[in-house]
């Protein structure tokens, strides 16, 4: 048996906006972008390069829905964003003005930080040591 993780829908308040923070800011590119109906469409990002897990920005439209944007995971972390290059993705973190919640630093497994997306969902950039 095989099986794969395809998507984590990420509840967003607008699409247009998560769009463009995670293809301008975080770099990821643009997969799928289809209207299915006049308040809802399927939007699909990634990071480049990348060929597992997409994320499916899912817009909140319910009031339960809304009230989870930014806190899918009640405060933990939520995603895990690994990079070849640390200091690159770190710098450009910083250069969009992205919120750094926990700086950079060195744990057994690799060098980490925290950051925050456009909507306060946590995220952790790893570049992990190689062996």
């Amino acid at each position: 048996m095989e099986q794969q993780l395809a998507h984590i829908a990420l509840v967003v308040e607008d699409y247009d906006e998560a769009i463009s923070f995670y293809t301008k800011k975080l770099q990821f590119d643009l997969i799928e972008d289809i209207k299915l109906s006049e308040s809802k469409r399927w939007v699909i990002v990634k990071p480049r390069g990348a060929s597992g897990c997409s994320l499916l920005l899912a817009k909140g439209t319910t009031e339960a829905q809304k009230s989870r944007i930014g806190n899918q995971t009640g405060g933990r972390v939520f995603l895990f964003l690994h990079t070849d290059n640390f200091d690159r993705d770190y710098n450009n973190l910083l250069k969009n003005n992205i919120a750094i919640v926990r700086a950079p630093s060195n744990e057994v497994y690799g060098k980490v930080l925290v950051f925050s997306d456009l909507y306060g969902n946590l995220w952790d950039l790893i570049e992990r040591k190689t062996n």
